[in-house]
């Protein structure tokens, strides 16, 4: 596979759906959640309000979580452990350099036992790495637009279950 990141490489398998609204969102969500397996990154981007946190909240919901499901833009990051996987949510919105994110020990939970979901993850540049699945959300009017790009293996995994609804 070419070395460009998901996002940026016109060749990596891609999807886009209609969300028309928040249910739309959160189905997507638990659709993605029941293929989620350990060592899995997943990139989560959109302008502020695009329904990031309410994919997270869907996917959550399908793992059994159910509990509040809140934005990390203040605490970094919340985990949530699960009875199968350990699952990382980060938003990087309040970093303003690249390093911050390895400053603050994060990289740490970027390994083979978790699942990890980044809100604006080009805060945190290139040392992040490239996604197993991007996902783009698109506000247009009331209704959302989600474009997923698969990176890898299990991300292509993931999209075959996206497409499936779609």
């Amino acid at each position: 596979m070419n070395s460009a990141s998901p996002e940026t490489n016109p060749e990596s398998p891609s999807i886009e759906l209609a969300l028309p609204d928040e249910a739309a969102t959160l189905a997507l969500g638990a659709q993605i959640g029941g293929g989620l397996g350990a060592g899995l990154q997943i990139h989560l981007r959109g302008d502020l309000g695009a329904g990031k946190t309410t994919l997270v909240r869907g996917l959550l919901r399908s793992l059994g979580w159910t509990a509040r499901v809140k934005s990390p833009t203040y605490t970094l990051v919340e985990h949530y452990a699960l009875s199968r996987l350990h699952l990382y949510h980060f938003d990087f919105y309040r970093f303003e350099r690249p390093s911050e994110w390895l400053e603050a020990g994060l990289a740490e939970h970027f390994n083979t036992h978790a699942v990890c979901l980044v809100e604006w993850p080009e805060r945190a540049g290139a040392a992040l790495g490239s996604p197993d699945l991007d996902i783009e959300l698109i506000v247009t009017g009331e209704a959302r637009r989600a474009r997923l790009r698969a990176g890898s293996e299990q991300g292509r995994t993931l999209l075959a279950r996206c497409t499936a609804r779609a």
